[in-house]
């Protein structure tokens, strides 16, 4: 009802921005009036597949529906093309290395000091000198074994990561310094979810905010796992992982990253896919508060 009265009202922004604007709407409402709509929709999911803010389209859908991989990795710094070139040579070495290697079982961490690195399987996605990610033609070579071709689903399913670098100026301008909310309100679909309990003896945060706890309500993130190169990276070779909702631990909050070194992006990034792996740090807030707090900051403005 109010999904279809916000596509009249902004004609052509697209599904994801159209969900953000119901998902305010929703924030808008009174304690007792989202209680109310947990009752109506009885603990069940609030997305749909079938409906139309599932299924409608996006501007950024041609990209990221087509796109190969499991994960997301966004450039949003182009000061050190030098230190980009050295981080995506390392990215793609990394990822031809974690996909040669036999495949063990995945099991966690056994000292538990972090994210398990047990290898599952995966293929790699081809990329370019200048690190964009592209499709292979599957038609180039006419003279493919058959068993290759029937293999072309299997490959781009299981590849691993989509870079996204654009060349145009206007493109760079919008991702330059990305925050992680930004970030995911723009490749990923928003959703709620039910907020983990406090502790017991603990309060409810205050203010409340959406991205931990409004009213028993946490504002959460569908689609591939984003991966940030930021000014940052230039100098540490890292990037951050971000978070479409928060830990199970109380205060986390969505779209909370930390940092990761580039010859373990690939495997961490099939690991969570795989479902193989959680990260809680042994349940102590680790995650990078100045990020937190930009995002939080960033919540509480209206949706432009």
């Amino acid at each position: 009802e109010h999904y279809s009265a916000i596509k009249a009202r902004f004609p052509g922004e697209g599904r994801r921005k159209w969900r953000l604007r119901v998902a305010e709407l929703f924030w808008s409402l009174s304690t007792e009036q989202k209680a109310s709509y947990l009752t109506l929709t009885n603990q069940g999911p609030i997305t749909n597949e079938n409906a139309d803010f599932s299924t409608d389209e996006d501007p950024l859908d041609a990209l990221l529906d087509d796109a190969p991989g499991v994960g997301l990795l966004v450039r949003t710094d182009y000061t050190d093309e030098g230190a980009w070139q050295t981080f995506h040579t390392k990215l793609q070495e990394a990822e031809a290395e974690f996909v040669s290697e036999p495949v063990p079982d995945a099991d966690p961490d056994p000292l538990g000091e972090g994210p398990s690195t047990a290898q599952v399987a995966a293929s790699s996605s081809a990329t370019d000198a200048q690190g964009d990610t592209t499709m292979v033609d599957e038609d180039a070579d006419g003279d493919a074994d058959a068993d290759d071709d029937d293999d072309d689903d299997e490959t781009d399913a299981a590849s691993i990561l989509f870079v996204i670098n654009t060349e145009a100026a206007e493109e760079r301008a919008r991702l330059s310094g990305l925050s992680n909310l930004a970030a995911l309100r723009l490749l990923n679909d928003v959703d709620v979810r039910r907020a983990p309990h406090p502790p017991a003896g603990a309060r409810r945060m205050k203010p409340p905010n959406k991205l931990i706890d409004h009213d028993g309500w946490q504002e959460t993130y569908t689609g591939k796992t984003v991966w940030i190169y930021d000014a940052r990276s230039n100098q540490d070779q890292c990037a951050r992982l971000v978070s479409q909702r928060g830990a199970a631990m109380y205060g986390t909050a969505t779209a909370d990253s930390w940092r990761a070194r580039v010859a373990h992006i690939c495997d961490l990034q099939v690991n969570l896919a795989a479902g193989a792996m959680t990260i809680d740090f042994g349940g102590l807030d680790r995650w990078d508060y100045d990020e937190r707090a930009r995002n939080l900051s960033e919540s509480v403005r209206p949706v432009a």
